[in-house]
């Protein structure tokens, strides 16, 4: 696998002719909604398959696997085009990739994903977090969606879905007194778990993940009460239990900081923790990248310095902001945008693409009525930078908020290098 940027003058045959691939191949794996309009400094990713078959006359899918000694979720993930395309005489699908491990995946969506993205994606997920429920002071559930599809399809799959808990609103907005509320008396939080429970058996789900947005080291010891029943009432349930962990990772004079709580309480209790950032629709703080490499790496060594690599995943979030300039504290704000958008965005505005390497983030400027402009966003490099750190700490895997549309480099830089981890039966290959 090889990530190629962008240069001036490129063309996507340049490109291609350059690499010995075809232009169609390039433009089908990277899914590329504008190949003649290519963006300098955008990013390319080439891949190499380590076996690939051509489809013959009365070809299935079923019979091409048998044939190939793989099993059909494989196909699909190495083919993401498959999910709503009828395989035809001539296509040329990808078997297997120069693979060297396997990893964990956990995605994060709501209910009302695009059904074709999902089918696309849920062949490179171990696991699906669907957001759908908010948990009151009081341990009532309140519900935005009806999830019974989402659930099922991920069974279908073979993918297990999770079961949110959250005292966040469906747009992030955070709720304190809910937490502590929670955390402190028993019998709001025995209506949760008993409320929760009861949902994952009607919805179909198999296990549950809870976030944690306001731990410090101070309030651990109620989290981890927390935790440990919830433990005990899940497993008597047959549910696993899994935390997702937002840590406050910042720039403080040139130097990465955060607060050194001690994770590894839970280790024992848990399936494994997800760390990643997870950022909402309008942005109030200072242009900053998504995605900080810097502040990742330097977490991770702390955390695998005090709990087992093997409990861990790591994330990034899949989004850009657009920051109008110059900012100011309170009065600017920045506008989300899906990383398709921010790239076709760049295309229109006639940007460059320029890359932080310290953060490991593509961004770029540009003016709108006499307005500058700067978008901070995510690419093939971003992922790229991910994986580095799973490989080198050993972790368990990745995590991506949100899976709403389809990242068709995310999964080529994953799927090219690691086998995902399937851990129930799927309906393709029973």
């Amino acid at each position: 696998m090889e990530i190629y940027v962008v240069q001036p003058n490129d063309t996507i045959y340049s490109i291609a002719a350059k690499y010995n691939v075809s232009p169609k191949k390039l433009i089908q794996d990277n899914q590329l909604d504008y190949p003649n309009r290519l963006v300098t400094g955008q990013t390319i990713v080439i891949v190499y398959p380590k076996q690939t078959y051509i489809v013959k006359p009365g070809d299935s899918l079923e019979s091409i696997a048998r044939e190939n000694n793989v099993s059909f979720m494989q196909l699909l993930r190495n083919n993401p085009f498959l999910s709503n395309t009828t395989i035809k005489p001539g296509d040329v699908l990808t078997i297997s990739y120069n693979t060297s491990g396997t990893m964990d995946t956990n995605g994060y969506i709501y209910p009302y994903v695009d059904r074709n993205i999902y089918k696309k994606t849920l062949p490179s997920l171990t696991y699906i977090t669907i957001y759908n429920y908010r948990t009151t002071g009081e341990g009532g559930i309140i519900s935005y969606y009806d999830d019974t599809e989402v659930v099922q399809l991920a069974r279908e799959y073979g993918t297990i879905p999770l079961f949110m808990a959250t005292t966040l609103s469906a747009q992030g907005e955070p709720d304190t007194e809910a937490v502590y509320s929670l955390l402190l008396n028993e019998t709001y939080f025995n209506n949760f778990v008993n409320n929760s429970i009861e949902l994952m058996k009607q919805k179909g789900y198999l296990g549950l993940n809870i976030v944690f947005n306001y731990m410090n080291q101070g309030s651990l010891q109620l989290y981890l009460d927390v935790v440990v029943k919830l433990n005990e009432k899940l497993a008597q349930n047959n549910f696993l239990l899994f935390l997702t962990i937002n840590p406050d990772t910042r720039y403080v004079d040139d130097q990465v900081v955060f607060e050194r709580i001690d994770y590894s309480v839970f280790e024992d209790k848990i399936t494994n923790i997800t760390f990643l950032p997870l950022i909402w629709g309008t942005n109030y703080g200072p242009p900053l990248p998504i995605n900080s490499f810097k502040c990742l790496s330097t977490f991770v060594e702390y955390v695998t310095s005090i709990m087992s690599a093997d409990k861990i995943i790591v994330g990034n979030t899949l989004i850009s902001y657009d920051w109008p300039l110059p900012y100011v504290p309170g009065v600017t704000y920045a506008n989300s945008l899906s990383i398709n958008s921010s790239l076709r965005l760049a295309m229109e505005e006639g940007s460059t693409i320029q890359f932080d390497e310290i953060s490991q983030s593509p961004y770029f400027n540009y003016t709108n009525n006499s307005t500058e402009h700067i978008v901070w966003t995510v690419d093939a490099r971003s992922i790229q930078a991910l994986v580095d750190v799973i490989r080198e700490y050993k972790l368990e895997g990745a995590g991506f908020w949100n899976l709403m549309i389809y990242a068709a480099q995310l999964w080529l830089v994953i799927n090219s290098q690691f086998d995902v981890n399937k851990f129930i039966p799927n309906i393709f290959d029973s």
